[in-house]
This record gives C-alpha cells, structure tokens and sequence, in this order.
C-alpha cells in the first residue's frame, strides 16, 4: 500500500478511535508522513490546551461505585510539581514515562481534575484542607515572605475553628500519616498534621498493621528545573533511603550539565502557540521531558517499595501534580494550562484497570474523597464533595472554580469558573496587564527569551497577547474550539446565556465560600486576625491530673493539641500524638503538651506530671 494510502486510512482511524492515539502517532511518525500532516494529527493532543469531556455514562458510574476497597485501604499520594498533561497516559507521547504508564494500565485516568490556582502554595492548602484558599486567606502566594515588598506583615491561612488538615483527621482515625517532604500550606503545620514529615519520612515507621496514608512529593518537574545551567536535581532520592537518619545528601544538582539524557534534543516538540518557536524554547521543552523521565524514575522506586512490602493489593495508588505546566503563560495563571493536571488512580487489585474518568474535579475534593475511601463522612465545613467511597457524592460537579492574586511582589485579581465546556474569567484589575514581572519565573530562558522578542516586537499577535497593557473585564472561551483560550467569546451576543449562566454560577461561588476580589490584603489580615494588629498566639494547654487520668484543655476555639509521653529514662515519644479524650500514662512519667490553631502562633510547649 502506497504511504499516501496509508495517511488516508489513518486519518479515518484516528478520527474515530481516540483510544489507539498514541499508538498511531508513533506510527505516523514511523511512515515518515510530512511535518504538516502530522502536526494536524497532533492538534487534538497538544500538551497543555482544555479539554472537553463526554459526560460518564451510567454504566461507567455503576462500575465506579462497585469498587471494593475494604475497611481500612492505605493511601498513597505521590505528587509531582508542575505538570501539565505531558505523558503519553493523558495523550503526550513525547517522553517514555514506564512507571506512570504501568498505572495508568492498571488504574483510571482522570483527564479533568483542575487546581484551584496556577501555583502551588495556595493549591496545596486547598489540598490539605478542602477548602478554597480565598475562603481561608490562602489565595496570596507567598504569606510569610516579601513583606518588604508588600509593607504587611508575616501572616497564615486561618481556616475556620473546626477544620482541620485531613492528615490530622486520619491520624484520628488510627491512620498512621507521613509526608516526604515538602508541606507549603500557607500556614505552618501543626505538629498534629502528620506523624511524620521530613525526608526520612515512610509508611515503614509505623507501626504494625497500621494503615497509612503516605505522600511523597518529587521536585523534578519544578519550573526552576528549566532554569540555566540546565542541571537535574540530584537523582538519589531521599526515597532510597527511608529511615536513615544518618544518611547525607549530596548536591542538589548534578555536575554533569545535562545528564542523564532521556530525550533527543532534536525531538519534534509541539510548541504552544503563545510560544515562539526558538531554540531556546526547544530546549526548554526538551529539560521539561527529560525532568519528566526523572520524575517517573523516582516514582517506580516507590511503587517497588511498596510491592516489596507486600502491600501493593491493599493500597489505592494516586499519582498527581500540584497544578498546570511550568511555562510561561501555564504557571501562575488560571487558563487551563495552569490549572489542569494529571491525576490515575491505582485501586487495589487492578479494579477498572485501563479505564478514563471524565468527570470534572477539583483540587477541594481530594480531602473528603479521602475521608470516604476511609469509611469516614466528610465534615461539612469541606467546599470539596467525595468522587470515591461511601460518601460519594450523588450528583458529579458541573463546575471548578479557580482565583490569582498576589504572586510574590505583584498582585492582581482574577476569578474563573468552568463547565465541561466553556471557561468564563472575570479580571477585578482589567486597567492592569496579565504579564507580571514575577523575578523567579524570570530565570526561566523561555521568559527571557519572549521578553526580548517583546522588547524587538517580533511577536506574533497570539505572543503579545499576555503583554497587552490592560485585560478584557470578562473573558469567554470555548474550549472545544479553542483549546489555549485564545479568541475571548465574552462580546459575542451568541453566547449571552452561556455568560449569564457562568456570571451566576461565579457570584453565588464568591458569596458561598465568602470570597471578596479584589479586597486589600491588609484588610483581609485584619479579618483573618479579627482586628488584632499582630498575629494572634495559641493559648497554652492546661494539664490536669485526675483519677489516675490526664486532662489537656486550651482556651483557644479550634486550637489541635499534640502531646508526647516523657518516661522516667527522661526519653520522650517521637511522635505527636493527637490529643482526642483523656487518657492514662505510667507513674513518674511526664507529658509534654503544645497547642496550634492554624493561622495563630503556636502556644508554648508545657510538661506536667503524675507525682
């Protein structure tokens, strides 16, 4: 059969069979099929366009909610930075990525979780709380630093008194939580969040039997991976060495300037089109693949960890990113190539192995989806619903919703709301440009480099659009047509009752979570610290002895209490425990107590004891 044959025939496959997509790009490029032809196969997977979504059957549904996942599954989060949909599971066959593929082959992929923020800060505390971070003074990136800049002071989230960090909540329920290592929660944890978090931290320090719930975080994928001298961070992970405390570390980045190698530099990358394509650009995205490739490595040697414990079967397996890609214009903004971000899912046992979950969901689910997969109701104060478990919710979301605001030195504000379809984004600083001269993501030679054709005005009309002087007030976009949010639909009376419906669903969004754009960050310190004008500190614990019992109480509403047991050898636990009800310790002990309430200052550590 002649090569132009072949091209028909392919085309008509291609078209109609969206599952064999990776299989015949490989195959495209194979048959030597002309650079044109193929990139109009490559238009539907482009690595970081939105993405429109079949709405799941029943049948898939009915399927979902038959998982048997037992009383008490362990969890395992392993979470990478930055990242886009660039591997070959959410359609990106650039990189081999070996470990992720295996779990996607053997778990369900999710091609429609959406952060709700394009960093990292304030989508982890939405992570670790449920809650959206402009509901908890969590939206401004960077609360504890660049307050010289700013002139406010040092300040954390303050989530409401009866919330709580999830981990916290599964330590309640006898689960033993460890996270390996980075937090970046907008507040500072409180010793009650996990049982462990540092780079020795595992599921192996725990006790026998105990179900876990274990996040280990890889850096690879930061942005500042791309940054020049190109040098991956160092690949002997903390990983392969759980538990050894004597262990060092050697430098944070290679010697060797770009090795190990993972990808040709000579690879046809698909370039993003509000990205020139330049050398320099080329060889950013091939550092993206290879960190990539780096980043499967490490999660292999996780996921061999725990086959060799045994624990493989019993264990329910999520592999996500902290937000969307790295890139200039991915990174910090809430267009999709910002917010979305891969997620599979590994049930025990392989159930619904090989399977696509199209549902939308959003970052706030994962804490009362983890409750669920538990056995254990979500508190209501969560903004996020269930997708997994008992406590599934019965209605799929029909929006997620997201917000920017300050990133370091410079402040805007931004809100978003999407269906499965259309984007709509509001701008409360329209009078100022999208482009922010963040200094971090000017490292990257990407921005460097689109900078300097800015500065020549050699950008096409597509790139200058993120250095405009000033923002549409409302944007629109049709994600099925316009997949990098591109050609704003906002003007057009064709979609006046899409704009309506979206302008709605937003405002009863803000008045819900109590969110109020725009507001001046020295106001919203004030109310997070009800007027004070420094940071509010925990009350000191009050222990009490009696009938043989301990009592720890606090003045301070929704303040946790952790607590350690000193023995009469004057060696106390490692652990922190949660303090829940009074309890019984050995005579001549001591019990060393401190008190946090996120947001505030912890209270002092105070010891007590029975003699």
């Amino acid at each position: 059969m002649k090569k132009e044959s072949r091209t028909i025939i392919l085309t008509l496959i291609y078209s109609t069979l969206s599952s064999c997509k990776e299989e015949l790009k490989m195959y495209l490029r194979e048959v030597n099929i002309k650079p044109i032809l193929l990139s109009l196969f490559l238009a539907g997977n482009l690595i970081v366009g939105c993405q429109t979504r079949p709405k799941n059957s029943e049948k898939e549904n009915a399927i979902a909610s038959s998982l048997q996942l037992g009383e008490r599954p362990n969890i395992l989060w392993l979470v990478t930075e930055d990242m886009g949909p660039y591997i070959p599971s959410f359609g990106d066959s650039t990189i081999v990525t070996p470990n992720l593929s295996r779990l996607a082959r053997e778990g369900v992929v999710y091609p429609n979780l959406y952060s709700t923020s394009g960093v990292c800060a304030p989508s982890r505390a939405a992570i670790i709380m449920g809650m959206y971070p402009s509901s908890i003074g969590a939206n401004h990136m960077r609360t504890t630093s660049y307050t010289e800049v700013t002139g406010l002071p040092s300040y954390g989230a303050v989530p409401p008194t009866q919330a709580r960090m999830v981990s916290e909540l599964l330590r309640i329920n006898g689960y033993y939580c460890s996270n390996n290592y980075k937090e970046d929660y907008q507040f500072e944890a409180p010793k009650t969040g996990w049982d462990e978090s540092s780079t020795y931290a595992h599921w192996r320090n725990r006790n026998e039997n105990q179900p876990f719930f274990s996040v280990f975080n890889f850096t690879d994928t930061h942005e500042s991976g791309l940054f020049e001298p190109y040098g991956l961070r160092k690949a002997e992970t903390r990983h392969y060495h759980e538990g050894d405390r004597t262990y060092k570390w050697g430098a944070d980045r290679l010697t060797e300037e770009e090795t190990p190698v993972h990808l040709s530099k000579d690879t046809n990358f698909d370039i993003p089109p509000y990205l020139p394509d330049t050398p320099k650009v080329r060889r950013d995205m091939w550092k993206l693949y290879n960190n990539i490739s780096e980043m499967d490595k490490q999660v292999g040697a996780v996921l061999k960890q725990l086959e060799d414990d045994g624990l493989l079967e019993n264990t329910i397996i999520f592999f996500y990113g902290d937000h969307g890609g790295p890139l200039p214009r991915e990174k910090r903004l809430i267009y999709d190539s910002g917010l979305n971000t891969p997620l599979i899912i590994r049930f025990p046992n392989k159930q619904l192995a090989g399977t696509k979950d199209t549902q939308l969901l959003s970052f706030v689910d994962f804490a009362p989806t983890l409750l669920s997969l538990i056995g254990t109701e979500p508190p209501s104060y969560m903004q996020g619903q269930a997708f997994l478990g008992p406590y599934k919710a019965e209605k799929e979301r029909e929006y997620i919703h997201a917000a920017a605001d300050r990133f370091d030195g410079f402040t805007d504000a931004i809100r978003a709301v999407r269906d499965d379809r259309f984007k709509y984004i509001r701008n409360y600083r329209p009078e100022q440009g999208y482009y922010l001269p963040v200094e971090y993501r000017e490292g990257i030679p990407t921005m460097q480099e689109l900078l300097r054709m800015r500065d020549e005005g050699t950008l096409d009309s597509v790139q200058a659009l993120w250095f405009r002087d000033h923002k549409d007030p409302e944007e629109l976009y049709d994600c099925t047509t316009d997949p990098y949010e591109l050609h704003n639909l906002a003007q057009n009376p064709d979609y006046s009752g899409k704009m309506e419906e979206l302008r709605t669903e937003m405002d009863r969004w803000l008045k819900e979570i109590g969110d109020v754009p725009n507001l001046p960050e020295k106001e919203l310190i004030s109310q997070l610290w009800n007027g004070a004008e420094t940071q509010p500190r925990t009350a000191e614990p009050i222990i009490t002895s009696a009938n043989n019992k301990i009592t720890i109480d606090c003045a301070t509403q929704g303040a946790s209490i952790g607590y350690k047991i000193q023995g009469k050898n004057n060696t106390a636990t490692e652990v922190w425990t949660v303090y829940q009800k009074p309890f019984e310790i050995p005579e001549g002990s001591k019990v060393i107590a401190q008190a946090y309430r996120i947001g505030y200052v912890p209270s002092e550590t105070v010891e007590s004891s029975t003699e």
